[in-house]
């Protein structure tokens, strides 16, 4: 069989975002996230270069230094990660204040991470066709392999379940939770795929 040629990586890719629902949708065919107050941001990694960049596509890898260079030892030619700056609590809840000081001092917090809950391309291969699941599964492989206690953290979820996992992050004093279809592809803009729900 002929081979193809590798998929080229995006300069930048529009990231896929959340409508704000009041409802938690239910079934398995949903999966469910912790949501991140932090700062929206995709990571551009070829041949060791690392850029950050916002949700508009500012570079902001001057500011996030020692995130790029934890994600410059991934065992990866070229990727795209698509996660969530944010500096996390002991109790793992975020810290937008902290997170606001931290990127006054570029990037001078110990407790700054990137959260990383997406891979859109990976090694010339774009992934964004694969279902979320999918997608999920060849990122954790990836994450799997930086070193304890990494700046780049892997965001994890649970199958179903939305109302019960909703419940229990209010109790723990989060945001609210992402909730997003296990069978979706990559959609960059606002559709109905993801949704968000807050607890305030």
């Amino acid at each position: 069989m002929p081979r193809h040629s590798p998929d080229p990586l995006p300069d930048f890719i529009p990231p896929e975002l959340a409508l704000l629902t009041k409802r938690v949708p239910t079934g398995e065919g949903w999966v469910h996230e912790p949501k991140i107050h932090g700062y929206r941001a995709g990571a551009r990694i070829e041949r060791g270069k690392v850029q950050m960049l916002t949700r508009h596509a500012t570079d902001w890898t001057a500011m996030l230094r020692p995130i790029a260079y934890a994600l410059a030892s991934l065992k990866a030619r070229t990727a795209y990660l698509d996660g969530e700056v944010a500096v996390l609590t002991i109790d793992g809840v975020s810290d937008f204040s902290a997170l606001q000081e931290a990127l006054g001092r570029h990037g001078g917090s110990r407790e700054m991470a990137f959260i990383v809950f997406d891979i859109l391309h990976l090694d010339g291969r774009d992934l964004r066709g694969l279902p979320l699941v999918e997608r999920k599964s060849i990122l954790q492989m990836l994450l799997a392999k930086l070193p304890p206690r990494s700046r780049v953290q892997y965001s994890g979820h649970i199958t179903g379940r939305g109302p019960e996992f909703f419940t229990l992050a209010c109790k723990r004093q989060l945001e609210g939770i992402v909730s997003k279809r296990a069978s979706a592809p990559y959609r960059s803009g606002r559709g109905g795929d993801w949704v968000k729900t807050r607890c305030t």
